[in-house]
């Protein structure tokens, strides 16, 4: 990116939490924890020092199908990123009594999530949408499922998940490409491929939890099952997301909040897998109102399925997400994240120029049809975190989601 003075570097794995069965449950995130306590020559300490030194930031996330690990740095700090990366990845230490002492850290990790009614909800109707799946269970895992990870089972799962064939780096910023392939030539093309942790097909089985709190506001999400990452409809599931509930402008922005006053917080969201998604709704309600409030959710996704948008929608919606493509494109971390996850799910990047194209593509009558699709699989996910009036949202919007 000609005239920037700082570089972003991604080494993003292909796995994750979905790769767990339930006795590993939480361990690929203990792992991202624990690369950090120790690797190659360095300790905890030494590892931040080195990156911050040179006025730099380093991070990680575990996601469902994807481990990142990430550095902004200063321009020229592309050798020393590349090599405390790869040893992460590679040579991490994963010393006995660090294990031990990161468990007791990842436990109130948990607790603090679940003192959280909005993290919460969410969790509740991941476990609804995939019971029984790695994709149903909490990426944090549990104390129990946590307990039996020493030294030699860690060492072996980060051999399985983290294997070379699985990985891609990629950079953006004020970098060249020659130091760039040298680098990755030198700190990632040794590494030998291993046998990858694998992962079962995931299916959407639907379900309604409800958990009763002493707060103020009940917690809901809605879910019904969407598209997979490979989905060429992806875009299309992308415009009717953001003309349900993307912005202040949406339609459950102005009739849940503006037209009516049920709730403060109200948007639609997708999350995309491997081989399926999800299409969901998060709110936050008083709780009396809150069978109100699911009901007007599952009007609005019907009527929008049915109905199509209007020419203004769809146009609104278009610019939204073709602008955030282009403001992306204007940050380094956003670019080198966004094509390692491209590079993973597709085999190389995607233009900006041809991912607003699709977009721009798009019609009414494709957002007819893949919305109809969703209202016809009969299946929703609901969640419920709150007073026990809010007891009873979770069924209006199934039933009302089932004509009913």
């Amino acid at each position: 990116m000609p005239g920037l003075r700082t570089i972003a570097v991604t080494v993003a794995v292909n796995g994750g939490a979905r790769m767990e069965d339930e006795s590993r449950s939480g361990w690929s995130h203990l792992l991202e924890h624990l690369v950090f306590k120790g690797a190659g020559d360095m300790g905890a300490r030494d590892i931040v020092e080195r990156v911050e030194a040179e006025g730099g930031s380093i991070n990680a996330a575990t996601g469902y199908e994807r481990t990142s690990f990430d550095v902004r740095a200063l321009k020229g700090s592309l050798p020393l990123a590349m090599q405390v990366l790869s040893d992460l990845v590679f040579r991490p230490t994963l010393a006995p009594d660090e294990i031990e002492r990161e468990k007791d850290v990842v436990a109130q990790e948990i607790a603090e999530a679940f003192d959280t009614p909005d993290d919460h909800v969410f969790e509740m109707a991941q476990t609804q949408a995939f019971a029984g799946h790695g994709l149903g269970r909490p990426i944090l895992g549990s104390i129990a499922s946590l307990a039996p990870a020493d030294r030699a089972a860690v060492s072996d799962w980060r051999a399985r998940l983290y294997s070379p064939d699985r990985m891609v780096v990629a950079v953006s910023g004020a970098v060249e490409e020659g130091e760039l392939l040298a680098l990755a030539e030198s700190w990632f093309g040794q590494a030998a491929a291993t046998p990858s942790a694998g992962s079962s097909p995931a299916a959407f089985a639907g379900g309604e939890a409800r958990l009763a709190r002493k707060i103020e506001q009940a917690n809901l999400v809605f879910q019904l099952p969407s598209l997979g990452a490979r989905d060429p409809r992806l875009p299309v599931l992308r415009l009717f997301t953001e003309i349900l509930g993307g912005g202040m402008a949406s339609r459950l922005f102005q009739s849940a909040r503006e037209d009516r006053g049920l709730a403060y917080a109200i948007d639609a969201y997708h999350e995309t897998y491997d081989d399926l998604g999800v299409l969901g709704v998060y709110a936050g309600a008083a709780a009396e109102r809150s069978r109100e409030l699911a009901d007007l959710c599952a009007a609005e996704i019907l009527d929008l399925a049915e109905k199509g948008p209007t020419d203004q929608e769809l146009a609104r919606a278009k610019a939204v997400l073709n602008a955030g493509l282009w403001m992306a494109d204007e940050s380094p971390a956003s670019r080198s994240g966004r094509l390692a996850g491209q590079t993973l799910v597709f085999g190389a990047p995607v233009s900006s120029e041809d991912s607003a194209a699709r977009i721009d593509a798009q019609t009414a009558a494709d957002l007819r049809e893949v919305g109809r699709d969703l209202a016809a699989s009969g299946r929703s996910a609901t969640a419920v975190l709150g007073p026990r009036a809010a007891g009873g949202a979770g069924r209006a919007f199934r039933e009302r989601m089932a004509g009913r």
